[in-house]
């Protein structure tokens, strides 16, 4: 079959058909190279839902970013903030979930899996502390459980994060700002034999404005070689980073309005955390007559020893209630897949298909209670192995000029192998298997203007430590379900309009709490919302994207709660940013983020406060090769927290135990101001 040519450039072979400006397309763990379309072709590119896209490094390069995880809150309507130390995973929001560490948000980053199954800390636990902004190139973006190339943890949707190959200047950097914050950063890439060799060097630390300085510290790095030869391309990709840091958690509101701490005390100035994350990876393409063949590989070491206390005396009036989370684990995983394209009943077909296959094996899982970091008492401690191999195919038809469809089906089989070192009746080996069927259809365009409707079976699977509980056991798989109608229009030159409505339900929101080492029932729920982001550029120089999200979370039967309100429910997002790639030799951007109230309890009786944040980037080409860049966070000094529960603790100073507020403050005011020269 021939590649039609649109302007004189060939477009390529895609996932699912679908065509985008720049980046590398990922088909979950497996990458396809990147397509190019020029001129009017740009009115015709289309993706399989209104809700998916992908953000290019122009984008996210003048984007101030407090924290690394915050790139992806470049995906419209997902909300990124922290309820401890940096060192930390972050805490993410998105369509009415409140996904803890990670749980039901699939992230890739150069094709490895971020979440981790079984977690010290919680499950899907997605840290992405080692991310280099500098380097990437592009973030893919999906909602819904809609591709049959997605499976755990992507219920909501996913996010497949692309480093570039190569850099088009060396950059060397220097940083500065309030707190203590110093960063080093030195990259480059070279032509190696006929490939691209890069390199990336990265040292951070910040104390923040805790008044138990942070001391958070990080060494990371990154080398990769790409090369293409003919049909083939190659990449094998090497990556480190540690990191360690002293935490302030959230505390209860009435010991700062008390006098106890200041706002920015600690209960527990032993908290903190150490961990580890070192990977290499490959990946192979191969293009052929008639499609697309992609594999990679991957190994990952990874550790934490996390030390917490969020209740204080509740449990332990003499030691305290600090506990410690221990995790030690190494990933392998491969993936292969193939995307070709033909003709199937007389219409144009393109098929997706492929096997995808990954092991933890954990070295060790525990949680200890603990005091001034010393344990004295075992609480679980585990040795786990969990399996999870996929099959899926999805095929896309052309049924007509307007319309086409996309069906697929997946499937998963999980082992779950656990050996418990306190409980043996604990240890067990159970394997589960579940299908998940996806159907689409997108219509048009009709005056640059698509109108589409997803629909699709989904997945979670529990944490392994809960699943093989002799009593009352977690249920293995927990089947989800969602659809969506969506629209989207570029009849506006240069403005890019989307409008989705959506709804999702959960069979069960039964997990195992990694802070307790039990499990804990919730029962099922439905969510709906809808959705609006736009992007505007009316010159390459100037980016203008706004969106907001509004979501509704319900437990489908309140007396299994206590009430119909899913607490921490995310409800209402808005988020607007400017950015300015160069205007007399000015740069910069400022972005706005609106946070909504949430529900505390089951009842609604009680809510979290709203947030708005307004963080602004400045910058001057001082010569040729240098720039000088300002970023200010929390612009206008709001007083406000980034995170807010409401739960049972108890003071030293206290005879009996508080339900109460538990906060965790927004960072002040702060700079950073960064030199950095380009050769």
């Amino acid at each position: 079959m021939r590649y039609p040519i649109v302007n004189g450039v060939m477009i390529g072979l895609i996932l699912s058909s679908s065509l985008y400006a720049g980046g590398e397309q990922s088909l979950n763990n497996v990458t396809l190279l990147p397509i190019t379309v020029q001129g009017e072709a740009e009115s015709s590119n289309s993706t399989d839902a209104a809700t998916e896209g992908t953000l290019t490094a122009q984008q996210l390069a003048n984007r101030p970013i407090l924290r690394p995880a915050e790139v992806l809150e470049s995906v419209p309507g997902l909300i990124v903030t922290q309820h401890s130390g940096d060192g930390k995973a972050n805490q993410y929001f998105l369509r009415g979930f409140s996904l803890d560490h990670g749980t039901d948000f699939y992230t890739t980053v150069e094709g490895m899996p971020n979440n981790l199954t079984t977690h010290a800390h919680g499950q899907g636990y997605n840290d992405l502390n080692y991310l280099i902004p500098e380097l990437i190139s592009s973030v893919t973006y999906k909602k819904g459980p809609y591709y049959a190339t997605e499976g755990d943890f992507s219920s909501t949707g996913s996010a497949h994060i692309r480093y570039a190959n190569t850099l088009p200047e060396a950059i060397a950097s220097v940083t500065a700002g309030s707190f203590g914050q110093k960063r080093v950063l030195n990259a480059n890439s070279f032509d190696v034999n006929g490939g691209k060799l890069l390199y990336a060097l990265e040292y951070f630390h910040n104390d923040g404005p805790w008044e138990k300085p942070e001391g958070y510290q990080r060494l990371n790095g990154v080398v990769s070689y790409a090369k293409e030869e003919g049909r083939d391309s190659y990449k094998i990709t090497a990556m480190g980073y540690k990191g360690a840091w002293d935490a302030t958690n959230h505390v209860p509101l009435r010991a700062i309005e008390g006098g106890i701490i200041g706002t920015y005390g600690s209960l527990d100035a032993s908290d903190g955390g150490n961990t580890h994350r070192y990977s290499l990876s490959g990946e192979y393409t191969h293009r052929d007559h008639d499609g697309t063949t992609s594999a990679n590989a991957y190994v990952i070491d990874y550790g934490l020893d996390l030390f917490s206390n969020f209740t204080y005396y509740l449990d332990h009036p003499i030691q305290g209630d600090q506990f410690e989370q221990k995790d030690g684990r190494t990933l392998l995983g491969a993936n292969i897949g193939r995307v070709s394209v033909g003709t199937l009943l007389g219409v144009n077909s393109v098929q997706s298909y492929g096997f995808q296959l990954r092991n933890d094996a954990i070295r060790g899982v525990g949680l200890y209670n603990t005091q001034n970091r010393i344990r004295f008492n075992t609480i679980t401690s585990d040795r786990v192995n969990v399996t999870d191999a996929a099959l899926y195919y999805q095929n896309e038809l052309t049924l007509s000029e307007k319309v086409r469809m996309i069906a697929g089906i997946r499937g998963n089989m999980v082992r779950f192998d656990v050996t418990n070192d306190v409980n043996t009746a604990d240890s067990a080996v159970k394997v589960a298997s579940i299908a998940s069927p996806k159907l689409s259809f997108i219509f048009g365009p009709w005056a640059d203007t698509e109108l589409f409707v997803n629909g699709g079976y989904g997945f979670h699977s529990n944490d392994a430590r809960g699943v093989t509980h002799a009593i009352d056991p977690a249920t293995p798989l927990v089947r989800t379900k969602g659809g969506e109608i969506g629209v989207r229009t570029r009849a506006i030159n240069q403005l890019q309009t989307s409008l989705a409505l959506w709804m999702m339900d959960s069979d069960s929101e039964l997990v195992f709490a990694g802070d307790t080492g039990g499990t804990e029932p919730t029962g099922p729920t439905r969510r709906s919302g809808i959705e609006w982001a736009s992007y505007w550029t009316p010159t390459p120089l100037f980016i203008l994207d706004a969106d907001v999200a509004v979501s509704r979370a319900r437990y489908k039967d309140s007396s299994l709660a206590g009430g119909s309100y899913v607490p921490e429910a995310i409800e209402k997002t808005v988020s607007i940013g400017v950015g300015v790639k160069e205007y007399d030799d000015y740069f910069g951007g400022l972005r706005v983020r609106y946070f909504g109230s949430r529900p505390l309890i089951e009842d609604n009786s009680v809510r979290s406060k709203p947030s708005t944040l307004v963080n602004l980037k400045i910058g001057r080409h001082l010569s040729k090769n240098l720039d000088l860049s300002v970023d200010v966070y929390n612009l206008f000094d709001r007083k406000t927290y980034d995170i807010e529960y409401y739960y049972e603790s108890k003071l030293a100073t206290e005879s009996t135990s508080v339900t109460d507020h538990m906060v965790h403050p927004c960072e002040p005011r702060s700079g950073r101001l960064t030199l950095s020269y380009h050769y």
